[in-house]
């Protein structure tokens, strides 16, 4: 046998090791039978309540608000979850020390000055005081994929207490399938509506933002400032 065919003979097997070595350390052993527990982003890959909550929700019907289920089940998924975080941004937000290092959309780096002119002017950072003052809230969400289209629910999603409504989904002329309430509309600036008297009077505006672009495109539409031709030209081309 060739010197250099003893070579390879000998670097082939101590390779395939050294793979098998680093692949099962990063699969957490899986190859060996042992299932990971969470993904790459800390997610528990089984969120299964544990048992005693279990018991303590599986007694209630459907009807009943089942008061901290929401935030166990969060839990349960995602053991990094904070509750004491609040839902929505107000004036003191630079007390949020994690998304203040981090740029759009994990956080506002750089978008401060502008979040704190907007906020100035908001008079109200969440809901209503009557449903702040429920110890537990029944949500539905509602999104405009057209999968409720003659199905009428509307009455039966009507008797949530919270009604969240995605983008542009609609509601007049679809009332008999999409109900009547909308507690907040949750939006982003593509998905928007674009005309003022199609949002309901009594609902909330949450405006989520994914880049630089979107707080101020907020700014322009509070503040009802003329957007320049080169932003408009940027909205289109992401939209499309």
């Amino acid at each position: 046998m060739k010197a250099t065919h003893k070579l390879l003979f000998v670097l082939c097997p101590m390779l395939v090791l050294v793979f098998i070595y680093y692949s099962s350390g990063k699969l957490h052993l899986y190859v060996w039978g042992q299932k990971p527990l969470m993904d790459q982003q800390g997610f528990l890959l089984d969120g299964k309540l544990p048992q005693e909550l279990v018991y303590k929700y599986g007694n209630l019907t459907a009807a009943n608000c089942k008061q901290g289920y929401a935030a166990a089940k969060m839990t349960a998924i995602y053991p990094k979850f904070v509750q004491p975080a609040p839902m929505f941004l107000d004036r003191n937000f630079k007390r949020l020390a994690k998304v203040t290092k981090f740029l759009p959309p994990f956080g506002f780096k750089s978008q401060e000055r502008i979040i704190d002119t907007i906020l100035t002017t908001t008079k109200k950072y969440g809901l209503s005081p009557e449903l702040d003052s429920m110890s537990c809230k029944r949500c539905i969400i509602v999104g405009n994929g057209g999968i409720l289209a003659n199905k009428s629910l509307g009455p039966r999603i009507d008797e949530y207490d919270v009604v969240v409504r995605l983008n542009e989904a609609p509601v007049k002329g679809y009332t008999k399938d999409v109900g009547t309430k909308t507690t907040m509309r949750i939006t982003y600036p593509e998905g928007a509506i674009q005309k003022s008297e199609r949002y309901e009077k009594d609902s909330l505006f949450v405006f989520i933002a994914f880049k630089p672009l979107d707080f101020k495109w907020l700014r322009h539409m509070i503040f009802k400032e003329k957007l320049v031709r080169m932003m408009v030209s940027f909205i289109n081309a992401t939209y499309a």
